[in-house]
């Protein structure tokens, strides 16, 4: 025979038995199995001794409502009748002996005492009404009675010595208060059960078990105050279920219950806490049970964390890694950003190199065409020349020819002249000389105009030849301004070369001391300075935004300012 297997007892247990309910500022216990202390529902008696737990129908019927008027009818004609009958008595009472100093403050304080007690009684019943009733205002109520009930007793109490009647006298005085507070109690309880059909009602022990055995139903009282057991039948069956498991023990034991283990008498040591046999023989198991969901909850407590620490370390190096990634983007940036300014000073190199060689091969060539076209000049002179000395011989060739004519027409009009003046010197002959003097004038007119002529191209002879003089000077200094402005671009072409040199060994030293962009462009704007003659105000912020690739003039003029005072500070590349 196992443990549990102990005989039945008299009474069979109830199936809807159920665990103690729990009492406020009880520790509930650890199992979480259906029947503990904390977790089962209240038991409801289904027997008929005590108050009965028949539940009220929801709505009153007509002749239960004028019943319930009635009721409330009476109840308050008794509080009339209490309030009429103590009113006068403790009035005087307090006058004379509780030296209140006149009637009327004696009057106000049984007045008052009335009113509080009705006005808790009303605030009573109402909370009740509304289901929230309030458990301590009841006390109040009680205490402020009792003192009436004194007060209406002491003021008819004999001045001499008591005798039985004097006794019946006092007690008389507190009858209807005492009622009152009957029938307020009562209407409380009835109120509270129509408002809350559900509540499980408390059984009452019977008046005889009072009687018979007084100290063991105090005990059984006290536990079910304790532990909210309703069902007196209910807790008869626990006491029974315990003498029997007890009587179990002792045939085990042949009478030595001390041999029994902890968990064999686990039952006789949790009965006064609210625990039946079956659950005091089943908290082992249950507390085992609770002891390895504990665990099993702390050892799920204990993957959670290293779940979420795993999780968080894999966050923090995806953080890291997204970190370098930034980090090497930057790095990328920058290094694109120096690749570029690299390549855009070989660029400059080179463009200058080959502007200074294409300036050196314009210059020569300007040089070979300027020799050429002077070439062309002296020749194209010179043919204008012998063509004008040859027009102007060919010009005197034919003033000589007509000039001879001439002389050769004189020579044979003076011959024929002659011949006539020999032969008949007549009028005629006479007419015939005087025409050979006008031609031998004329003829001297002739050779007059072809000297004149000779002259004047001579004279355009000096001019051309002066203007050719003076083409050839400014022939000259156009190929010597050429030659400057060559010069001029050639050093300029230097400078810049120089100057992209220089760029490009910062950009390289910029790189070695890996500066930061803001830096890199601070000292390209300072070199960009010296350039400019070293002046930062010589310098257009137009310019630096161009450089820099800058978009707000701000911003220009904050890498100026930066520049100069790098420049101040020494900076030389």
């Amino acid at each position: 025979m196992t443990i549990t297997d102990w005989p039945r007892t008299a009474a069979e247990p109830d199936p809807d038995t159920s665990a103690p309910a729990a009492v406020s500022g009880t520790p509930q216990p650890v199992s979480r199995t259906t029947g503990t202390v904390s977790d089962a529902p209240e038991f409801v008696s289904e027997t008929e001794s005590g108050t009965g737990t028949g539940r009220s129908p929801a709505k009153l019927t007509g002749t239960q409502k004028w019943t319930t008027g009635a009721i409330v009818i009476a109840a308050l004609a008794l509080a009339g009748i209490g309030l009429y009958l103590s009113f006068e008595h403790v009035a005087d009472f307090a006058f004379k002996e509780l030296r209140f100093g006149s009637l009327g403050k004696g009057q106000l304080f049984a007045v008052g005492v009335d009113v509080g007690i009705m006005v808790m009684i009303a605030v009573d019943l109402l909370m009740a009404w509304l289901k929230r009733p309030i458990s301590w205002i009841r006390y109040p109520v009680w205490l402020l009675t009792a003192a009436t009930v004194v007060l209406n007793a002491a003021s008819g109490a004999p001045e001499g010595a008591w005798k039985l009647i004097d006794y019946v006298a006092a007690g008389a005085h507190g009858v209807v208060p005492v009622l009152f507070i009957t029938v307020v109690e009562l209407g409380r309880d009835a109120i509270d059960r129509v408002v809350r059909p559900e509540q499980a009602e408390r059984d009452s022990i019977p008046l005889l078990r009072w009687i018979l055995a007084p100290i063991a139903t105090a005990r059984i009282f006290r536990r079910m105050r304790l532990w909210g057991v309703t069902s007196y039948p209910e807790m008869i069956r626990r006491d029974q279920q315990l003498i029997a498991y007890e009587q179990w023990l002792k045939r085990k034991y042949k009478g030595d219950i001390s041999k029994a283990s902890e968990d064999e008498l686990l039952p006789m040591k949790m009965a006064p806490y609210g625990y039946t046999v079956d659950q005091a023989l089943a908290m082992p198991d249950e507390q085992e049970q609770a002891a390895q969901e504990r665990a099993e909850e702390a050892e799920r407590r204990r993957l959670d964390a290293e779940t979420r620490s795993e999780v968080a370390k894999a966050e923090s190096e995806a953080e890291r890694l997204r970190a370098k990634g930034k980090v090497e983007l930057v790095q990328a940036e920058v290094d694109g950003q120096t690749g570029q300014a690299r390549a855009h000073a070989r660029a400059q190199v080179s463009a200058a190199e080959r502007a200074a060689a294409l300036e050196q091969e314009a210059l020569d060539n300007a040089v070979v065409a300027e020799a050429r076209a002077r070439e062309a000049e002296a020749e194209r002179k010179e043919s204008d020349e012998r063509e004008a000395r040859a027009a102007a011989d060919l010009r005197a060739a034919e003033l000589e020819r007509q000039a001879a004519e001439k002389r050769k027409e004189a020579a044979e009009a003076d011959r024929v002249a002659a011949a006539e003046a020999q032969a008949i010197e007549t009028q005629t002959i006479a007419e015939a000389r005087k025409a050979a003097a006008e031609a031998n004038r004329r003829a001297a007119e002739t050779e007059k105009a072809a000297a004149e002529t000779r002259r004047a191209a001579a004279e355009a002879d000096r001019k051309k030849a002066e203007e050719e003089r003076l083409q050839e000077v400014a022939l000259a200094d156009a190929a010597r301004a050429k030659r400057e402005a060559a010069e001029a671009e050639r050093a300029a072409a230097e400078t810049r070369r120089a100057a992209a040199e220089v760029e490009q060994r910062a950009v390289e030293a910029e790189d070695v001391a890996k500066l930061k962009p803001r830096e890199r462009a601070v000292r390209r704007v300072a070199r960009m300075i010296l350039v400019a003659g070293g002046d930062a105000d010589r310098l257009p912020l137009a310019d630096i935004q161009h450089e820099l690739a800058v978009t707000s003039p701000g911003t220009a003029s904050e890498y100026r300012q930066e520049a100069a005072e790098l420049l101040a500070g020494g900076y030389r590349p």
